[in-house]
């Protein structure tokens, strides 16, 4: 997306749709900024919000006990993550119904990064599922789960070609995926010409752009970096020289996320999915931004001596 003008305006009819993911925290002060967070967002009554996996046991009772607590305390409906890493199938589909007796009727598939890291070679734990399409069809004979899965408009990093990512996608559909969650990307013409391939391909179910707000522009350099998502060279510039200077940063940050979801509004995205980092503030605005308002605190009644 190159740059454009700072508007308000959308001219879109059709109602905003968003979700929020979230990390399971480590720390008590990063449970603390979590719930926040969760407690700000969650009057934009989002269709649900997603909570990221680990393969390994703390990680994945984190995550467990994060939907959990979002199932019991607040009106929102999670979406737990899983993956097909270090697990075997019969790990995997105790994970499955775990979520399923918690009241978890939505989950993110996904096959996971190799147990090494991102950037080596991937290799199927034995007796596990191999990939993502076939972990969607595990989860779709165990119960009526609603399945999302990820989708990369710039192609997986480990994909020979675009077109052989997209044959994945498809085969995640065929087996039963219910919308795709696309990585994040900063050049919305990108996503628009993969969604028409995705779309000549056969491909009908919803291509939800995911949504970095960019908190720490380094940061985000090497999540895209890891990912093989284009950092384009306006975005650095606009960044330039701020490392030491943190409010001009979120200023900066809040102008570019909202140029760039206005004006896929005014292409025609009514859905978003917005990758958090567990911070409410810049998520807030921008939702804001698209017209979304938490609803008003009803005023008090008063009562007759």
């Amino acid at each position: 997306m190159a740059p454009v003008g700072f508007r308000l305006s959308r001219q879109g009819t059709c109602p905003i749709k968003v979700s929020f993911e979230f990390f399971p925290p480590k720390t008590p002060e990063m449970e603390a900024t979590l719930w926040s967070s969760i407690e700000r967002l969650a009057p934009l009554s989002p269709q649900f919000v997603s909570v990221t996996y680990g393969a390994g046991g703390s990680t994945r009772e984190r995550t467990h006990a994060t939907v959990a607590r979002i199932i019991q305390e607040t009106p929102l409906k999670p979406a737990a993550h899983l993956t097909c890493v270090a697990a075997d199938r019969t790990e995997i589909d105790g994970v499955i119904r775990s979520y399923w007796e918690a009241g978890v009727r939505h989950i993110v598939a996904l096959r996971g990064d190799p147990v090494e890291g991102p950037g080596s070679v991937y290799r199927p734990h034995p007796g596990g599922y191999e990939q993502t399409c076939d972990l969607v069809a595990g989860i779709k004979r165990l119960g009526d789960f609603e399945v999302s899965v990820s989708a990369y408009p710039e192609k997986h990093p480990e994909a020979a070609s675009l077109d052989a990512d997209i044959d994945a996608l498809k085969s995640k559909v065929d087996c039963g995926a219910d919308r795709a969650i696309t990585q994040f990307f900063f050049d919305n013409d990108v996503y628009f010409r993969y969604l028409d391939r995705v779309r000549a391909r056969g491909i009908s179910i919803p291509i939800v752009p995911g949504i970095l707000p960019v908190q720490n522009f380094r940061q985000a350099a090497n999540f895209a970096s890891k990912t093989g998502a284009s950092m384009p060279d306006w975005l650095a510039a606009r960044f330039d020289g701020l490392e030491n200077d943190v409010e001009t940063r979120r200023l900066i940050a809040a102008a570019v996320a909202a140029e760039q979801v206005i004006d896929l509004v005014d292409r025609g995205i009514s859905e978003f999915h917005f990758y958090t980092m567990n911070r409410a503030d810049l998520v807030y605005a921008i939702c804001r931004l698209l017209g979304l308002r938490a609803p008003a605190a009803p005023e008090p009644q008063m009562v007759a001596a």
